[in-house]
């Protein structure tokens, strides 16, 4: 035996026996996967790895990936960079491809973080957030028809890339809606806590709980869990995509099908008088810790339509009490908040029904809260918000 060949024997017998067996994986060719694979290390277990880049596609934050060839039982270490976008405190696990948690807290170091995890299994899954893609919107939809025979699973429109894009309409008897509703997720492709969120208020609304039942029997109320189909399924960011993002492609002639469908959806229920509620549901910058909303600028509103607006906040207020709480901060998105102000959807819907309200919902995703549950409960707390301001306000 040469020198060489002792020594690599001694390398692999300090080896452990899974790094010896069976190499690491990172497989991300599914709906909504992203990962650009830097390095694998067998022996220290680490693999180091970047968000997938799609040119044009917005932002470069989100990712998402499978990991085979773990041993049951021992760690591996997820080395992400990216920078504070890409980076949250915490990411998701799963062991199932199903059910997801968070990992420990991580470790940053510059612009990256390294998060350790012990798998259970054979294999384990990965992401910024808890994935959700069209796949767990149409399940979400059937769900809630399962449960509510209100619930109407319909097509909100065919994407660019040809996507059918899942909704849902709970509508009460002919003739009795009185009032009008539209609940919209992630018309920025990366914020995955907006569809949790929504899937929480579709999951209320269809519930048994009396105050759903109240709200379900006196208004038409439709909700579209992925607006921008297309990236969600890509694994892209979305947010700044060419030629503008989705919420900010709300004006005469929008470029994506899934804002012309929703204009078409809210002016129908604004034209018969009967819009009186508009919710876009999305995730902030990271140092953001708790629930606040984008609100649209007064001159947008009528006297009746800030009326609205301050009873909806104080019903918020009291109702999404936590942990992840809204306190009552707001934002105002207006000409010196982005230069294509206008075209923003709740901007769009105040111009439409000046009386309404219309709100942009941002729910804190880098906190120990920030979980599928977490998000749920935010949404099951919209709807009663929701329900509270509309009863308190007669309509």
């Amino acid at each position: 035996m040469t020198k060489w060949s002792h020594h690599f024997v001694i390398f692999l017998a300090a080896l452990p026996v899974a790094a010896q067996e069976t190499g690491l994986r990172v497989v991300s060719d599914f709906p909504g996967g992203s990962a650009k694979v830097e390095s694998i290390d067998a022996a220290t277990r680490t693999i180091r790895v970047l968000p997938a880049t799609h040119p044009d596609r917005g932002w470069v934050c989100w990712w998402s990936f499978k990991v085979e060839g773990l041993a049951p039982g021992e760690a591996v270490t997820l080395d992400v960079g990216g920078g504070v976008w890409a980076t949250p405190d915490r990411a998701a696990v799963s062991f199932d491809g199903k059910t997801w948690k968070q990992t420990g807290a991580g470790t940053r170091e510059k612009a990256r973080i390294r998060y350790r995890v012990e798998a259970p299994g054979k294999e384990a899954w990965f992401a910024w957030g808890p994935p959700f893609v069209l796949k767990d919107a149409r399940e979400a939809v059937e769900r809630a028809a399962r449960a509510c025979p209100r619930a109407k699973p319909f097509e909100l429109c065919t994407s660019r890339d040809g996507h059918s894009v899942p909704a849902v309409r709970f509508a009460p008897p002919a003739g009795e809606a009185k009032l009008g509703l539209w609940v919209q997720a992630r018309q920025h492709a990366w914020e995955s806590g907006g569809s949790w969120v929504g899937r929480g208020f579709l999951d209320w609304l269809a519930s048994d709980d009396p105050r759903a039942a109240a709200l379900r029997a006196r208004a038409e109320v439709v909700v579209v869990l992925v607006m921008d189909s297309d990236n969600v399924e890509r694994g892209a960011g979305g947010k700044e995509q060419k030629p503008q993002d989705h919420n900010r492609d709300w004006s005469e002639r929008p470029h994506w099908p899934e804002v012309r469908a929703a204009q078409e959806g809210i002016r129908k229920m604004a034209e018969a008088g009967r819009f009186h509620v508009f919710v876009d549901l999305h995730n902030p910058g990271a140092g953001s810790k708790e629930p606040y909303f984008y609100v649209a600028p007064k001159e947008l509103l009528s006297e009746r339509g800030r009326r609205n607006l301050d009873a909806f906040l104080t019903a918020a207020k009291a109702e999404i009490v936590g942990p992840l709480r809204f306190t009552g901060k707001t934002e105002e998105s207006g000409a010196g908040y982005d230069k294509n102000w206008e075209r923003i959807s709740k901007n769009w819907v105040s111009r439409a029904a000046p009386d309404a309200v219309a709100v942009t919902l941002e729910t804190a995703w880098n906190t120990p809260h920030s979980t599928a549950e977490g998000y749920a409960r935010v949404g099951r707390e919209l709807g009663l918000a929701i329900e509270r301001y509309l009863r308190e306000s007669n309509y």
